[in-house]
């Protein structure tokens, strides 16, 4: 009954996709909560008719998703579809777009090199990406030739072009920041609570990996307003540097009246943003972070300070960035890939995506190797499959068992996943001492070890008191 259903179509109407725990397949649901291959799900109501709420699909993804977080290595990577979430949230659109732009010099050479670009990397159409990329290696290629008027006049457009795109990004930032009240505060709150799901692993555990192929700043605000401390390769304070050497930098603090060795700090995160991002500037043979505001109105007036020296918009390290020669050109990138590797290609790893639409080979590859370690997960959420190749990567992995499905208008809508589908650490270690102290006092016993709700658990300990 699976393969007569299609499950891209179930997307676009409104449905969603999952596949957790014993899964054996994509388990298919209408827009109205009803399942649409009962055959291949085992954990329906008993009244098959009957549509699947919130607190049905949370009693099935919750313990599932809490079991896989306490996993010795998690991490989390997140797409444009984060951005996207938490801009229509706070009522700003849909955030800024990788549609393509228009090139006046090499027009259509550009174009049809973008579309193979494309093409290879599985995606129909070339986006402003793809379009950058291949205008950074027609304008070496104009330098080789000795062409200098030509190659001067391309660059001009190709500053402008990235200026315009590094501005824009800064409007998608400006519309969250300066949305009505009312709305920013409930996307924060949502976008607060999300990250929170993930960095809430107490001090003992290895530290949780970020990583991210958008360019803005929201991780960076959101973790600010949650109070999570973010480490990466920069060092500094007034225009940080980027540094090649990977400390195994942490945050310890030494409790009060307690001797011996410092404790680790909760709430810290190791940040990876492997596309680069807007306030990263080439300056000279460094990469430095500039103090550019989130949601600024343009980022040419931030790279006329002093000690930048005349940089242009084609310093800004966005993927693809316009470094000179090859040697620049995967600098600080390789560096950056390394670490993502390194980090989730690793025995009892657990890595959740959220809004990444699975259009780049170069993380998919990395992706693949991970699944051939028995003991990794991958654990796959979005709201929508707009270009099919989610589906495709899991319909193409030998590994199925070990990756987990959450993509529809319900399962991926990050207030759903906030509120309701997504672990709270802070909240388990309490239940766990809960159930603990009812044990004591009244006994092991079936009901106890239910989860409850609050009001429930305090009556209960007022009669086990009296």
């Amino acid at each position: 009954m699976m393969n007569a259903i299609n499950p891209q179509k179930v997307l676009r109407q409104g449905g969603n996709v999952i596949k957790t725990r014993d899964d054996r397949d994509l388990i298919l649901f209408d827009s109205n909560g009803k399942v649409l291959n009962a055959d291949d799900c085992n954990w329906l109501p008993n009244d098959d008719d009957s549509a699947v709420n919130n607190n049905i699909f949370r009693s099935r993804i919750e313990p599932w998703l809490t079991s896989l977080f306490q996993s010795e290595h998690l991490s989390l990577l997140c797409g444009s579809g984060i951005t996207n979430a938490i801009s229509i949230l706070s009522g700003a659109g849909s955030g800024t777009t990788m549609g393509g732009t228009t090139f006046s010099n090499y027009k259509d050479k550009i174009e049809a090199a973008a579309k193979v670009s494309a093409e290879a990397s599985g995606r129909k159409d070339g986006n402003i990406e793809d379009q950058i990329r291949t205008a950074n290696d027609l304008l070496r290629g104009l330098k080789i030739l000795g062409k200098t008027n030509k190659a001067n006049t391309l660059e001009n457009e190709l500053n402008s072009i990235i200026s315009e795109f590094a501005n824009s990004i800064l409007k998608s930032e400006k519309g969250i920041a300066s949305a009505e009240k009312s709305k920013r505060e409930n996307a924060y709150r949502i976008l607060i609570n999300f990250l929170l799901s993930f960095a809430s692993r107490t001090g003992n555990k290895e530290r949780l990996n970020i990583f991210t192929t958008n360019y803005d700043r929201l991780i960076e605000v959101g973790a600010e307003l949650a109070g999570i401390h973010l480490m990466d390769r920069f060092v500094g304070t007034m225009m940080p540097i980027f540094r090649s050497s990977r400390l195994q930098l942490d945050v310890h603090y030494n409790p009060p009246g307690i001797r011996g060795e410092p404790r680790y700090l909760e709430g810290v995160v190791r940040l990876t943003k492997l596309h680069g991002s807007v306030d990263w500037i080439q300056n000279g043979g460094e990469i430095r972070r500039i103090g550019l505001p989130f949601g600024a109105d343009n980022i040419d007036s931030y790279l006329k300070a002093p000690g930048l020296y005349g940089t242009n918009a084609m310093g800004v390290m966005i993927y693809p960035n316009s470094a000179k020669d090859r040697e620049t050109a995967e600098y600080p990138y390789v560096e950056l890939f390394r670490d993502f590797a390194a980090s989730i290609c690793r025995p009892n790893s657990t890595l959740v995506t959220y809004g990444y639409g699975f259009g780049d080979e170069h993380i998919n590859r990395v992706l693949n190797d991970m699944l051939t370690i028995p003991s990794t997960h991958i654990v796959i959420i979005s709201y929508n499959d707009p270009i099919g190749r989610i589906l495709k990567f899991y319909n193409e992995s030998p590994n199925k068992a070990q990756i987990s499905i959450m993509i529809g208008s319900n399962l991926g809508d990050i207030s759903n996943l906030a509120n309701d589908y997504l672990p709270k650490s802070a909240i388990d270690r309490t239940t766990i001492r809960l159930a603990e102290l009812l044990q004591n006092r009244m006994g092991a016993s079936s009901d106890i070890a239910k989860p409850t709700t609050n009001e429930t658990a305090k009556e209960e300990i007022i009669n086990s008191e009296n």
